[in-house]
């Protein structure tokens, strides 16, 4: 048997220490099927995620319930970041290096040529907005 591909395929941390492999990515209506999947694990739940960006965001995301920690495994890419206080700040992150994105901080992400990260997401909630 061959292994899941972690960019088709995320993964759900739920309660009691499970470990879910989940549909096949398909955009952004996927997340909300996620969440009505998972909505038993709450706050607790955790979405692993690996995508590969050719360009920057076209929006800003937020996480209420939760932090997110994004994980640059090649390439790099900068984090913008608008936290509840108002103040904002912006990371860059390369290969081997992350940042966390704290509950209620607005983020989105600039990349120059190509980039690709690791997502631990507490997804419970989740806004978007156009950048």
């Amino acid at each position: 048997m061959a292994g899941w591909s972690l960019e088709q395929q995320p993964i759900h941390l739920g309660l009691g220490a499970t470990a879910v492999p989940q549909p096949h990515f398909t955009g952004m209506a996927w997340y909300e099927d996620y969440v009505a999947r998972h909505a038993a694990d709450g706050a607790e739940g955790r979405l692993v995620s690996l995508y590969t960006f050719h360009e920057s965001w076209d929006s800003w995301e937020m996480h209420p319930v939760g932090a997110e920690v994004v994980l640059c495994l090649s390439g790099s890419m900068t984090l913008h970041q608008e936290h509840p206080d108002g103040q904002a700040t912006s990371v860059t992150i390369t290969a081997g290096s992350y940042a966390i994105n704290p509950p209620g901080t607005w983020h989105t992400a600039d990349i120059e040529g190509e980039a690709t990260a690791l997502f631990i997401t507490a997804g419970l909630g989740t806004e978007h907005r156009p950048r």
